[in-house]
């Protein structure tokens, strides 16, 4: 059982920026594992926001966050990251990071797709 725990939550302003953290539990086999990050906000489901292939030279992103938001990860580290740029209102939601094993490239974008996730961290950007 693969172990995530999030970190870098906070509370900002509209336009400022964050940077997200999910350290991971599993080592070296950190490297094998495709990752996401994904959102909540009161009353909604839980959205994708954006995914990363285990080798890290694939990406992808929702079109609300594409161009704010970078994904990407260190593997060394075992540690994935989400850049946040340009904050919104409609970015307040619990973030959520999410691990599965991929194959070579390949990165997911929804809920059912991934075994493992962290605990949330909150992120709240006033106007």
């Amino acid at each position: 059982q693969v172990q995530l725990v999030e970190s870098g939550g906070g509370l900002v302003q509209a336009g400022d920026s964050l940077r997200l953290s999910c350290a991971a539990s599993i080592g070296r086999m950190f490297s094998s594992y495709a990752m996401g990050w994904f959102r909540q906000a009161p009353g909604k489901e839980r959205e994708f926001v954006a995914a990363i292939s285990w080798s890290g030279d694939t990406t992808s992103y929702a079109d609300s966050v594409k161009g704010r938001f970078t994904i990407s990860r260190d593997n060394a580290k075992s540690t994935l990251y989400l850049q946040m740029n340009s904050l919104n209102p409609e970015d307040t939601a619990v973030y959520y990071c999410a691990a599965t094993l991929g194959g070579y490239g390949t990165y997911y974008e929804t809920v059912y797709e991934y075994k493992s996730w962290g605990q949330g961290t909150q992120v709240t950007v006033s106007s």
